[in-house]
């Protein structure tokens, strides 16, 4: 059976290699063909022998996933839907900024996280992602892009818990940040979670990119209500987890806070999450509700967003209101379902 050579580590394509009779050196040369110069079949890897593409086509695949539609947001933002080889869709999102781009990609094809404020997690959860599946939608997006090298910064915060596909994800991770995979900054790279604190816990030990947590809420009630995932790891033990996280020099976590009207967004709800946090070197994101059909959330007014900010900032935190792109498209945070609607 051919192997997926996406699917391997560095240390496993040398390993692979070797057991074909290659040098060692071969692999890294198939593994610079691949991450850095996103070829999409051996035979593109002109620089190694004919025998030796050969051998690859009779040993290995390089699987794709499946652009099955790209929509694009009056905003500039792009919706990837990609087919996987079961039938099974996911989307990525690429988000124009200032000077750089920012991919958004998915760790699951579903989520069984239930969050209410999700549309992701209406479909359930399908399967986990491979770790060529999670690296692949940077490969395919990077080689639909004009301007490739653009594209800097990687969000783990589209469809999916990643922490709930840890073993993959942080496969993939490796892949992305390592200097002979696709050489991204561990700077520029943030993977989002809801908080499985054991897995965080590895986290910390395993790497050092970005963390962000989804909080939404400041007391156990509210957050129970909104994320079923805070029975099982109530905000006591989240926040505990938090102020042990390691921390880079100057890094600090971040706590993404969904604004949902007579739910979150009240004075005292902004005091109280002053309090939980106090104390944790962080920002905290401010996120509108963005809506989906058949929800019953909906966001606050501007005047309360900035009332809630303000609160925030007066008590000393770094509070940004982050501007929601690609809504237009259902792509925005929160709108990512892996189904795609003829009327987008």
């Amino acid at each position: 059976m051919k192997i997926d050579i996406k699917d391997l580590s560095a240390h496993e394509m040398e390993e692979w290699a070797v057991g074909l009779g290659l040098e060692a050196y071969r692999a890294r040369q198939v593994r610079n063909w691949l991450m850095k110069r996103l070829a999409g079949s051996f035979n593109e890897m002109s620089e190694l022998p004919k025998s030796l593409r050969t051998l690859l086509n009779e040993k290995a695949d390089i699987t794709h996933l499946e652009k099955f539609k790209t929509l694009v947001s009056k905003d500039g933002t792009k919706k990837y839907l990609f087919k996987l080889t079961d039938g099974l869709f996911i989307e990525s999102v690429l988000i124009p900024e200032r000077d750089h781009f920012t991919l958004c990609i998915s760790s699951q094809a579903g989520c069984v996280m239930g969050c209410r404020f999700c549309l992701t997690a209406k479909q359930g959860l399908k399967r986990n992602l491979k770790s060529s599946e999670i690296i692949d939608q940077v490969i395919q997006v990077k080689r639909s892009m004009d301007e490739p090298d653009r594209l800097t910064n990687i969000v783990l915060m589209g469809m999916g818990e990643p922490l709930a596909n840890y073993d993959a994800v942080l496969k993939a991770i490796r892949n992305l940040i390592s200097d002979d995979g696709m050489n991204f900054s561990h700077r520029k790279v943030t993977l989002s979670t809801c908080g499985l604190i054991p897995q965080m816990k590895q986290l910390g030990k395993d790497s050092t990119v970005n963390i962000a947590i989804s909080l939404n809420a400041s007391d156990n009630e509210t957050r129970s209500s909104l994320m079923p995932i805070n029975r099982k790891y109530p905000l006591e033990s989240l926040i505990s987890a938090c102020r042990a996280f390691p921390l880079p020099n100057r890094r600090m976590i971040t706590f993404e806070y969904i604004l949902i009207k007579d739910i979150n967004d009240s004075d005292e709800d902004a005091l109280k999450l002053a309090r939980l946090l106090s104390g944790i070197r962080s920002k905290i994101n401010l996120i509108p509700l963005n809506p989906f059909p058949g929800s019953d959330l909906s966001s606050p007014s501007l005047e309360n967003i900035l009332h809630f900010q303000k609160t925030l900032i007066n008590n000393h935190f770094t509070a940004i209101i982050r501007k929601s792109k690609g809504k237009d498209i259902m792509a925005a945070c929160g709108q990512l379902s892996g189904v795609w609607t003829k009327n987008l």
